[in-house]
């Protein structure tokens, strides 16, 4: 580590501790040939993700490709931005366990498992879209699949 006073490569550690709830590692210098003090942090260097396509071409994962389908997939439904930045939060943490490869496939069921869970209406849109539904028949069929993960919520009577 270079001392940003002087330039110098020659230091030594002072102090180390947690930072960054246990994400970073804040570290205290003292530099050995201006005697400066200065703070570095060490963190994790994220791994990348690659996304293998239908077409079997590759893409670098962009979470904000995922906000966006999951943004149309809320519109005009009783859901908070928190929450879709909660259900992209668990598909890319689930996707980045699977490995440094994941398949658009993958993605697409971790955002369906997702929205379940969240919304109904949303699932069936990004479901239409994201299944490429043709014909009436395949809302039926998705929607029976639907209903067999998460029973019908009873209304008061």
């Amino acid at each position: 580590m270079r001392c940003p006073w002087c330039n110098a490569d020659d230091d030594r550690v002072v102090d180390s501790r947690p930072a960054d709830g246990g994400l970073a590692i804040r570290r205290r210098r003292e530099c050995a040939g201006c005697a400066r003090r200065y703070t570095t942090f060490e963190r994790v260097e994220d791994v990348g993700l690659v996304v293998v396509k239908r077409d079997g071409s590759k893409d670098v994962f962009d979470r904000d490709k995922v906000i966006g389908s999951v943004m149309k997939a809320i519109k005009n439904r009783p859901v908070t931005v928190d929450q879709v930045h909660a259900v992209v939060d668990r598909v890319e943490e689930r996707v980045r366990r699977k490995g440094p490869e994941v398949s658009s496939q993958q993605i697409g069921v971790e955002v369906l498992a997702g929205l379940a869970k969240l919304d109904q209406v949303a699932y069936m849109r990004f479901a239409s879209v994201y299944k490429d539904f043709q014909e009436i028949t395949d809302f039926e069929r998705e929607l029976g699949v639907l209903q067999k993960k998460a029973p019908a919520k009873r209304r008061p009577s």
